[in-house]
């Protein structure tokens, strides 16, 4: 009986929902996760380094790069080698390593480093990686790395040439790796106004945005530039400065209309259709061709109780084509993504097929998305 119940629940639920009229509710949204604000940013730094104790899984003598910093590094501890030398290293990888640092970080914060293989080492796993400077975009060290390699791929190959492979091998992470050493200047506290940039340019938001900003500051604090700035005047006191910031990250927001798209993927054929793809009145049939080809061999050998002809092997190709029947689909002025989705289902079309369908619909006119293929 409780079945029952919930049955007749949902059946007076969808017949509510289609006698009245589709109304999308405004999602408020934080303020802090539709924009970033400008002069607060992550920076990257790179480095090249080295891996030591890779257990026969480092570089082969082709990387000639890595036996000669090896080489160098070695001379700065007092360690003199001939220009001759070619050290036969096997245990050594020459690696790149990066970092990210956080907006505003400050001297003595750790990092977490990512390792990769330059050369053809199989491994990082077991290894160490040595001092390493990182260095940023001018050029300058802000940070230097060290520290055990942590490797989340395994590798094995057998004297037969057989291997398998799990993930990446020749790729790591350093958790708190890194020790920055110093900080990357930043104008944020020096500027008379706070710059936002929305993520997903758009009128509506920046303007709703505005209103909220001035409705908690007070009129004419903030003021939109065009659909992806919004300028705000600020306090130069940095308390002061901190706690309006502090304030922005508790405002919620309307976010405007998203534009109505749909999103091809050529390389795994998934198709995702956004909220408000709409089409025009149209027709639609979708038919797909088979065309199977088989082949045969039969032996022919004429006159062979006379013994005057020759044995041959004939090829024998049978073709066939076939057309696969579909209905044709109208669809009136205005239909939404279910009736879309429903439609092209009923044809029984694949991804690939759909693309062909939503492609075509949008030659035709009948289509108000933009098409992405990536």
């Amino acid at each position: 009986m409780k079945s029952l119940n919930l049955f007749f629940s949902s059946v007076v639920l969808v017949l509510t929902l289609g006698s009245v009229p589709n109304v999308q509710a405004e999602v408020e949204i934080a303020l802090m996760d539709l924009v970033d604000v400008q002069g607060i940013r992550e920076n990257q730094l790179v480095g090249y380094g080295m891996v030591v104790g890779l257990d026969g899984n480092g570089d082969r003598n082709q990387v000639k790069f890595t036996s000669q910093s090896i080489t160098n590094m070695l001379r700065q501890f007092g360690v003199q080698l001939d220009e001759s030398t070619d050290p036969k290293l096997r245990n050594v990888a020459s690696v790149s390593v990066t970092a990210t640092v956080s907006a505003m970080a400050g001297v003595g914060q750790t990092l977490d480093i990512v390792v990769a293989s330059i050369g053809d080492a199989k491994s990082l796993r077991g290894g160490t990686l040595l001092m390493t400077p990182l260095r940023g975009v001018d050029g300058e060290v802000y940070a230097v790395a060290q520290g055990n390699v942590v490797v989340g791929g395994v590798s094995a190959e057998g004297r037969s040439g057989s291997k398998i492979t799990i993930n990446t091998a020749t790729t790591g992470r350093v958790p708190n790796g890194a020790t920055l050493e110093r900080e990357i200047p930043t104008d944020f506290n020096e500027q008379d106004k706070i710059t936002l940039n929305l993520r997903k340019p758009n009128f509506t938001t920046a303007k709703n945005i505005v209103r909220e900003i001035n409705d908690t500051f007070g009129p004419k604090v903030a003021v939109a530039i065009n659909n992806a700035k919004v300028e705000m005047r600020a306090p130069k006191d940095t308390q002061q400065r901190v706690t309006m910031m502090s304030i922005l990250e508790e405002i919620s927001v309307s976010e405007g209309r998203k534009p109505a798209r749909i999103v091809f993927n050529s390389r795994t054929g998934t198709v995702v259709i956004g909220k408000n793809v709409k089409v025009g009145e149209a027709a639609v049939s979708h038919g797909n061709l088979t065309v199977s080809i088989n082949e045969s061999q039969q032996v022919s050998q004429p006159n062979a109780f006379a013994g005057s002809g020759n044995t041959e092997v004939v090829q024998q190709s049978d073709v066939n084509i076939d057309e696969m029947k579909s209905n044709m689909m109208i669809w009136p002025v205005g239909t939404e993504l279910n009736t879309i989705v429903s439609a092209v289902n009923s044809l029984g079309a694949t991804p690939t097929d759909l693309m062909s369908i939503l492609q075509a619909l949008h030659e035709a006119g009948a289509l108000n998305a933009e098409l992405v293929v990536i």
